[in-house]
């Protein structure tokens, strides 16, 4: 029965996935501390989960010539390194076995997931911004410290992605919209998405290490994931993608001010 549920669980949230676009760390890790999954294992297996369901994604997008594969480096320079230091740092000290520890993740989750949804709110109106000429002063200034702020920004995702799970869909490809302006929206998004590969590969494999990955649950949520994206994307076109965007967006941000503040109340 418990095979069933995670497996319905791994379609549900890979549906989802195909129509919307939404990164599935927002929507699976939630769904996961449902299921009563300690917060490490849930963020732990979802991070090895979006790697795997992320890379299929990234070889279309890169097929089709739209990864740039300078921002992409760039991206990891700062995240991959910063994620094998977060981890570090936590294996170091015995936080890691104390409940703050669980406390800080779930914690991280929330503000994470408020960030999505208002981000999802506003979607529209950062790609139209993205587009539209900045004050001379302001682009300048971003195309001086291109590179800088791509490496600053993959540091950012590095930390967030690591604790949370959450920061390597919507929220990297709102910044990257705002640093490269003049890039077309689908290369923004296909090198967001080659990122997210090496970077939840690495902070999922430090929760491995550690012992915090249940691969038995990542197997079924892939069984039942895999095929649903595809069957998602087929139907996206028919799919009322508004409103179940609008549904989404009302579930991230209750869930993230369930874990920053109601949380904390019990």
């Amino acid at each position: 029965m418990e095979l069933i549920l995670h497996i319905s669980a791994g379609a549900l949230v890979g549906f989802a996935i195909g129509i919307t676009g939404v990164g599935g760390g927002s929507l699976m890790t939630p769904l996961l501390l449902l299921f009563g999954y300690p917060a490490p294992v849930a963020i732990g297996t979802d991070l090895l989960y979006a790697a795997i369901t992320k890379a299929g994604g990234a070889l279309s997008h890169h097929r089709a010539a739209n990864v740039d594969w300078s921002i992409v480096r760039l991206l990891a320079l700062g995240s991959v390194p910063t994620a094998v230091l977060v981890h570090a740092a936590i294996s170091q000290t015995t936080f890691q076995e104390s409940p703050r520890f669980g406390e800080l993740l779930t914690f991280s989750l929330g503000v994470m997931l408020i960030i999505t949804a208002i981000i999802l709110i506003l979607r529209n109106k950062l790609r139209e911004k993205a587009v539209e000429n900045k004050p001379p002063f302001l682009m300048n200034f971003i195309q001086r410290r291109r590179s800088g702020l791509t490496f600053l920004m993959g540091i950012v995702l590095g930390v967030c992605v690591t604790l949370s799970s959450v920061g390597a869909g919507a929220f990297a490809a709102a910044i990257l919209l705002t640093i490269y302006s003049q890039t077309r929206t689908v290369k923004i998004i296909g090198s967001d998405i080659a990122h997210a590969v090496p970077l939840t590969f690495i902070a999922g494999l430090g929760y491995l290490f550690a012992g915090y990955v249940d691969l038995m649950l990542l197997l079924s949520l892939l069984i039942g994931s895999l095929p649903a994206i595809a069957l998602g994307s087929r139907l996206s076109n028919r799919v009322p993608e508004k409103t179940l965007q609008g549904l989404l967006t009302v579930i991230l941000l209750g869930l993230g001010l369930y874990y920053t503040v109601f949380n904390k109340l019990h």
